[in-house]
């Protein structure tokens, strides 16, 4: 790659070069022009590790734990470390953009990609996010702000209309963008799928020229979410610099045929096209060759990073009668669907392979120095857990052989045109290619050796885009080929999973076959917008269990047992892009093992997997509860390191985890109707409302405990005297003393509020964050804690009728808090009601 002379090549490409340049050329490159030296430029799905080019059978990667937990450390150093792991995991992948950072808002538990975002609060979301990206781009690697706006839930999310005032989508929405800019001005942009107030954002000439580029001055490439562009002339005019992915649908051709006919100005053409030479111009300076290979890096001091970063975003909830940390000496009992699960990430394109992920039960196991016991209670799983790796390939690899032939099954002769091993036996193949794959339309047939641990009844499923069979010792036992049903997985283009069971002794070895035929084979009716290519498939196994006398098994080891860890929650199938959850509940028959555990034994400890919150109807009885997140490679070790004390618990909620669903400030006003959605709660989401009304969350935005104690003191404030014109750097600066009154080190949160005061102008939440701050403490150290925050941006709400930011004059008062009740406060005055705009 070389430096381009951007102007010059402007003038030197022709038109169809140019409108070629504003679209993919693929999945992952954006178009080379070899005869210009214009080199292609590599995306790579984020948030949380770095994928590569390959859905299917991809390089394994560092998976970080999802936003929500990071969220959840309130830790900008340990975020711009993450940002820094990522950018080397990037320039491993040879990749040159990291699509990342997503900071939509939780608007509401149900979000099917709320794990993927750091915080219901902007403040939050967006101070973490620019120093994930800083992190990012220290080592070359182009950060991206996404989904640039509102895009909050995943229902009908390409063509929904998001309908919001101006004064919310500011106040909430806009500003995790307009913070994060604020610490790093991101390389990339990526627009939202949906529309917002009649304006699919990729059209949105005042969303991205009017306050991206003008008000806040950012100049770097705005790109479409993928198949999230609708429209050649209107998305350019617009702004929308790049189409992605490739093959173009809006661009290329059309869009000649549009700037020859007027429709786009060559001057807006050429503004796109700069755009796109400047990004090469940066991913030249990375030194990250073009269509560079792909490598793993798990390098130990990344994997200590990650385990780092598990056990801090650990929320530990109740710990009545200190139970825990728990002793390494004494006999422990691990209970429940997540134990020897690794939900490692959520579903959906956060989701990639791992290098390695420890389980919750893997971790415990290596931190105990006495006996372990177990039992599964209840399962998690909505469609059965993958096969692949409890089956052998002949020569005794993990695994199994992938076959793919241009002939079907019924065919003599055929011959085998690709062959691979693979041990993952979910295979999304929208980027799977082989040149002697004739078209879209061939079979692949998968092989292995499954040999159960357990006699017992195993249910076998197979999940589809296209057909399939799994037979056993040459049985079928699932058939979704001839009549199938739609399903919701692969991003909702797969069938319905279809199961059969088969007795099976334990020790014995049990040939398995599945037979898939690529997606023209598929009998469902597909009116999906997006095409996926040739298509997908998952097939998995479970031993059956009777619920009552699973969970009997859980309760017995439980009654018998001092201590007792129960780990259950969610994983990448109920939280995942392409659909929201139904309810709020965790998986069936898991309240009810939770439950019985406690009657057995009320000092097990409770620790739950999500990336949103779950409803807890065992809440009033549970002494000992942490929320433990989708935790990355390292959730075993990092979850084993707080319940043993080896790392005291700081983290602290980054969203409020309401009692019900209807308590939710969106119940009445999430999903998609008619094509719309009301964002009615308007600024009031998440503690904002809960505040507002006086309904009590059953675990509120900041909380989280700790092994020690702390004690805030001495809070003064320094205020920098007004001016005639907000400017920035007119600061409020609050000093706390902060000291660990307990036995064990810690780390505290401190948090800085505004109480925003009782003006007639206009209806405000009662306080609202302003500014943070981490602090490491030995046991009866006290430090000077400075938190500084711009008055502008402490003090003002956005006025409808101005269209300006407002900081109203009056009496605020600045409130402390942190660990425990106590909250310190302080009063400053704005002396004069003043107007901004701008970053």
């Amino acid at each position: 790659m070389v430096q381009i002379d951007v102007e010059k090549t402007l003038s030197e490409l022709d038109l169809s070069e140019k409108t070629a340049l504003t679209a993919g050329a693929d999945f992952w490159h954006t178009v080379p022009i070899p005869r210009l030296n214009i080199p292609a430029v590599r995306f790579s799905d984020g948030p949380n590790g770095v994928r590569g080019t390959r859905f299917f059978n991809g390089v394994p990667a560092a998976c970080l734990p999802c936003s929500t937990a990071l969220g959840s450390t309130w830790d900008v150093e340990l975020l711009e470390q993450i940002g820094e792991l990522l950018g080397d995991e990037a320039r491993a992948k040879g990749t040159h953009v990291l699509l990342g950072p997503t900071i939509n808002i939780q608007r509401s538990p149900l979000g099917g990609r709320g794990f993927e975002s750091f915080a219901e609060d902007g403040v939050l979301s967006g101070t973490l996010a620019g120093y994930y990206c800083k992190g990012v781009e220290s080592k070359g690697v182009g950060a991206t702000l996404k989904h640039f706006v509102c895009n909050d839930q995943e229902h009908e999310r390409l063509a929904v209309d998001t309908i919001v005032t101006a004064r919310a989508l500011r106040e909430i929405y806009l500003l995790p963008f307009q913070l994060a800019l604020r610490i790093c001005k991101t390389a990339c942009f990526m627009t939202a799928y949906n529309k917002v107030n009649g304006v699919h954002v990729s059209e949105s000439r005042n969303i991205l020229e009017d306050i991206l580029r003008k008000e806040w001055k950012w100049n770097g490439l705005i790109m479409s979410d993928w198949f999230g562009t609708y429209s050649t002339a209107d998305a350019v005019n617009a702004g929308l610099d790049l189409e992605m992915p490739g093959p173009t649908l809006w661009r290329g051709e059309i869009l000649t045929h549009a700037v020859k006919s007027r429709k786009v100005p060559d001057h807006v053409l050429d503004e796109r096209v700069r755009n796109l030479l400047n990004l090469i111009n940066y991913a030249d300076k990375s030194g990250i060759p073009e269509n560079a290979g792909e490598k793993e890096l798990n390098r130990p001091d990344d994997q200590k990073l990650l385990r780092r970063a598990a056990a801090e975003s650990i929320v530990l909830l109740r710990n009545n009668n200190s139970v825990l940390p728990f002793d390494k000496n004494k006999p422990i009992a691990v209970i429940g669907p997540n134990s020897k699960v690794a939900s490692y990430c959520g579903g959906g394109s956060a989701s990639l392979p791992p290098y390695y992920a420890v389980t919750p039960f893997e971790g415990v196991s290596k931190a105990s120095k006495a006996d372990i016991a177990f039992a599964q209670g209840t399962y998690a799983h909505q469609s059965l857990p993958p096969l692949g790796p409890h089956l052998k390939t002949n020569d005794g690899k993990q695994g199994f052989d992938f076959k793919v032939y241009n002939e079907s099954p019924e065919e003599k002769d055929r011959k085998v045109v690709d062959r691979l091993h693979l041990v993952n036996s979910t295979g999304f193949l929208a980027d799977y290619k082989n040149t002697e794959v004739k078209s879209d339309l061939f079979y692949a047939d998968m092989e292995g050796n499954f040999t159960p641990e357990e006699d017992g009844l195993y249910d076998f499923g197979v999940t589809v885009i296209g057909t399939g069979k799994l037979f056993v010792d040459g049985e079928l036992v699932v058939d979704n080929f001839t009549k199938q049903r739609k399903g919701s997985a692969f991003f909702g283009a797969a069938t319905a999973e279809e199961r059969g069971s088969r007795l099976l002794k334990a020790g014995i070895s049990y040939k398995i076959l599945v037979q898939f035929g690529s997606r023209p084979t598929s009998k469902l009716n597909d009116t999906r917008v997006v095409n996926f290519g040739p298509g997908g498939f998952a097939f998995g196994v479970s031993r059956r269990r009777e619920l009552a006398e699973s969970i009997e098994e859980a309760v017995d080891l439980a009654s018998k047992t001092e201590q007792v860890l129960v780990v259950a929650g969610l994983n990448g199938e109920w939280e995942t892009e392409g659909h929201d959850r139904e309810t709020m509940d965790l998986p069936p028959g898991t309240d009810k093992l939770i439950s019985r555990v406690l009657d057995a034994n009320p000092n097990a400890a409770i620790v739950i997997q999500s990336g949103t919150p779950v409803t807890m109807p065992w809440a009033s009885k549970v002494n000992v509860l942490a929320q433990a997140w989708f935790g990355g490679n390292e959730l075993g070790n990092g979850l084993a390191d707080v319940l043993y004390g080896d790392v005291n618990p700081s983290g602290k909620l980054s969203l409020s985890f309401p009692v019900r669903l209807q308590d939710n400030p969106s119940y009445l006003n999430f999903g998609s109707e008619r094509g719309r959605v009301l964002y009615g709660e308007d600024v009031y989401v998440g503690y904002r409302y809960y505040e507002k009304t006086g309904v009590q969350p059953l675990f509120p935005f900041g909380y989280g405990l700790s092994y020690t104690t702390f004690e805030r003191s001495n809070l003064s404030l320094d205020v920098a005297s007004e001016k005639d014109t907000l400017e920035d750097g007119e600061i409020v600066t609050a000093s706390i003393m902060v000291k660990n009154t307990g036995s064990l080190a810690g780390a505290e949160v401190v948090q800085l509020w505004v109480e925003n005061p009782a003006t007639t102008g206009i209806r405000r939440p009662v306080r609202e964050l302003k500014g943070f701050k981490k602090v490491f403490l030995q046991p009866g150290e006290k430090k000077d804690v400075k938190i500084t925050v711009e008055k502008k941006l402490a003090t003002s709400f956005w006025d409808e009728i101005r269209q300006s930011w407002a900081s109203e004059k009056g009496e605020y008062k600045v409130l402390i808090t942190g660990t425990g009740q106590e909250t310190l406060s302080a009063p400053f005055a704005v002396e004069k009601t003043r107007y901004w705009v701008g970053l």
